[in-house]
């Protein structure tokens, strides 16, 4: 009997979270699908199996100006819709917002295939912005989600999120992102070619603003003890800035930029501490990388993520004052250097909370674990 096929659409498989997600069903559904994946820029950072039937709508550069991706939408659609219907493709799942769209909009071509889109990130702090590509954004998914057969989130957070301010009214499903813990630990042992002697906080993430590192070093700049370290894994559009601001702090010598690196776990595991600075998020990945690594965790009470994986809690609506002791890390208000610096001091000498936290790690990653989340995705795809 053949396999029922089923696309992939997402803009690349560089490094980020969805793009993680997808190199995880790619490898865990090939046996059970049919699967094409299709991109629109040619980075590939994952391991994908050797087999994958990759498909090129464009091989466009990260760089575009908004107005061009927005010209483009009606022509990548059209091109869509015409290799799921020349590929017999029952299914198409979607990830991110410009991939969305252009998974709904291919029906308009006479796409008949099963349009299931995945929202990833909290869209009214993402494009919370007065400028016009928020609005543009704000006006496409409260148009055209309600369009699409099924809707999934990352976090119960983000589909509070669609329904309480874009009026998306039907179902979504919350599915979480999974992990592969025992590859994760097995990686994490390897070498790194860094001196962790210092006591080390440490991050990872994408260097925008939304990611807020400068929260971090401004918070660690607060720190006393010249006995510690932070080191930034991650690339983006304020590597320059930030660079510059650690040179005019005069932290050169404590604070490392250090670039994204292929095997961020064994950066992790030879770490003390990590944190995380984001003002908004989807599904925070790395907060489960570091769970796995055993770091105890300090993070901003950013929606949605940080909350539902560290406190195990739904309650997305109380506002943060203070420092909150969760059962698997400790939560600081979003965009506040005195409670973020606070939290770190408390880690940095309070070896039994450390400790605490350590050994809740393994507890706290395991209901996140790959099997059990990509059969999920494969009960959806199945439908």
């Amino acid at each position: 009997m053949s396999k029922k096929k089923v696309a992939i659409l997402i803009y690349s498989l560089g490094s980020g979270g969805a793009e993680r997600v997808v190199s995880i069903l790619l490898n865990e559904l090939k046996d059970v699908f049919d699967i094409h994946l299709v991109l629109m820029n040619d980075t590939i950072d994952y391991d994908i199996p050797k087999d994958t039937k990759i498909y090129y709508l464009e091989r466009s550069i990260p760089e575009e100006k908004g107005i061009l991706k927005l010209s483009k939408l009606f022509f990548l659609a059209l091109k869509y819709a015409n290799f799921c219907k020349k590929h017999n493709i029952k299914t198409t799942l979607s990830f991110m917002n410009r991939p969305n769209y252009i998974n709904i909009l291919s029906k308009f071509f006479g796409n008949r295939s099963k349009t299931v889109i995945n929202e990833r990130a909290m869209p009214s702090l993402q494009y919370g912005y007065n400028n016009v590509q928020s609005r543009i954004n704000q006006r496409l998914i409260r148009w055209l989600y309600p369009l699409s057969d099924f809707i999934l989130s990352n976090s119960i957070g983000n589909s509070l999120d669609l329904k309480e301010n874009f009026g998306i009214d039907k179902e979504i499903k919350t599915i979480y992102n999974p992990i592969d813990i025992q590859k994760t630990i097995y990686l994490s042992k390897l070498d790194v070619d860094f001196d962790f002697s210092l006591f080390t906080f440490i991050t990872v993430g994408r260097l925008d603003e939304g990611k807020n590192h400068k929260l971090l070093i401004d918070a660690f700049k607060n720190l006393q003890d010249i006995n510690t370290q932070l080191v930034i894994i991650g690339d983006g559009l304020l590597r320059d800035f930030l660079s510059e601001y650690i040179i005019q702090e005069n932290l050169q010598n404590r604070v490392f930029l250090v670039g994204q690196q292929k095997n961020p776990y064994a950066w992790l595991e030879k770490s003390n501490c990590f944190l995380f600075g984001s003002n908004h998020e989807g599904f925070p990945n790395v907060l489960l990388e570091a769970l796995s690594c055993k770091l105890p965790i300090i993070s901003t009470d950013c929606k949605s993520g940080p909350r539902e994986i560290l406190c195990l809690s739904d309650d997305l609506n109380q506002t943060l004052d203070k420092i909150e002791f969760c059962e698997y890390g400790i939560l600081v208000p979003i965009k506040n250097v005195e409670f973020m610096s606070e939290a770190m001091k408390i880690v940095l000498n309070d070896f039994s909370i450390r400790q605490t936290y350590i050994e809740k790690a393994q507890n706290g990653v395991k209901r996140f674990e790959k099997s059990s989340i990509v059969k999920e995705f494969e009960l959806i795809l199945r439908d």
